[in-house]
């Protein structure tokens, strides 16, 4: 019998009265996912009684035949058990699926047999071994979280520990902000969310509270200064290069990010000459938080060669970060993205900031 992760609840509470079925698989690519139900059925049958545990894993060397041992052989205790088999590689193999038909045709009423695997293509889903467990057992496919979903599935982990965010807009965009850092990685996202649950109260959070919780110490430093040279903050512009030199970050990630924000400063450029408005663009282009205000302000105060200019000049300095010789250019790379920094956050400072400096 096959089911969907979303049934499993359903299909214990039923079990509780009628027993556990005697063969369990689960398989999928998604990690957490098949972690947390497999987790779940371990603790399901330890309640109902199968409190001894043992392990096989199919890796080279595995002899079929101690499969048939431990599904055959009691506890010395006589207490029922939980029997897991691994099967990393997806496929048993001619031995092994000899073996899965046997077991499948033959439970035993004393042991619960939990078996995982990767995700089965069609053939493999096809095969007799895998008919025969599914018809002997329960059988349960865990696919991927698609990205456009993401969002939701982090909403919803979030109200398993009593919080949410903000209504409407604002809870979108912390959701999205969210799913953007973990980059689709279920378990980067299981603990950022185990994080938020540790440094707040339960109740609503605010984009703010999701902002300086998820982006680790070092990053948000390195978006701290994006924000300082859109905002033409030179004082606070220099600080913090020379705290992130003093603290060891590496250079590559400063261009990154640096480069990243006059990407985005020349598509909003480009926008709001075609007659988009700046909040469209920050929609489209994902630009969160203070950024939202400084960006469309920064991107009307530079000209297309401005942003050109500094690009150009970016492209120097990652050649030059990657070993090669690079003219124009100073030698010390510090130096070079203090120059890049400053490019952009001298044209955009507010007019008082520039009348002083002259």
């Amino acid at each position: 019998m096959q089911i969907k992760p979303d049934a499993l609840e359903p299909h214990l509470r039923q079990a509780q009265g009628r027993g556990m079925a005697p063969v369990y698989v689960v398989h999928g690519d998604e990690h957490l996912l098949v972690l947390e139900t497999v987790d779940r059925l371990r603790q399901a049958a330890r309640e109902a009684g199968f409190t001894e545990r043992e392990v096989l894993v199919s890796e080279r060397g595995f002899q079929w035949s101690q499969l048939l041992e431990a599904q055959q052989s009691m506890s010395l205790f006589g207490d029922r058990k939980i029997v897991e088999l691994r099967i990393p590689g997806g496929k048993p193999g001619k031995d092994g699926g000899e073996v899965l038909r046997a077991v499948a045709a033959q439970p035993s009423p004393d042991v619960v047999l939990l078996i995982t695997l990767p995700r089965l293509d069609f053939t493999a889903s096809k095969s007799a071994w895998f008919q025969a467990l599914d018809a002997a057992g329960v059988t349960i496919k865990v696919d991927n979280v698609d990205r456009t979903r993401l969002p939701a599935w982090i909403g919803e982990r979030l109200a398993r520990q009593d919080q949410r965010v903000e209504a409407g807009e604002p809870g979108r965009r912390a959701l999205q902000f969210i799913a953007d850092k973990v980059e689709g990685n279920l378990l980067a996202a299981h603990q950022e969310i185990r994080k938020l649950g540790l440094l707040y109260p339960t109740g609503v959070l605010s984009f703010d509270q999701i902002h300086d919780a998820v982006l680790n110490v070092a990053r948000y430093d390195v978006f701290k200064l994006s924000e300082a040279m859109l905002a033409g903050d030179v004082p606070r512009l220099v600080r913090m290069l020379e705290g992130l030199r003093g603290e060891g970050e590496a250079t590559v990630l400063v261009l990154w990010a640096l480069t990243e924000e006059i990407r985005v400063l020349s598509k909003v450029r480009q926008g709001l000459a075609a007659g988009k408005p700046p909040a469209v663009l920050a929609r489209e282009l994902r630009i969160w938080g203070a950024r939202e205000k400084l960006v469309p302000q920064a991107a009307q105060r530079l000209t297309a060669r401005q942003l050109e200019d500094a690009l150009a000049l970016a492209a120097r300095l990652d050649r030059q970060t990657k070993g090669l010789r690079v003219d124009g250019v100073p030698a010390e790379p510090w130096d070079g993205l203090l120059q890049l920094a400053l490019q952009i956050a001298l044209q955009v400072a507010p007019p008082s900031a520039q009348s002083a400096r002259r």
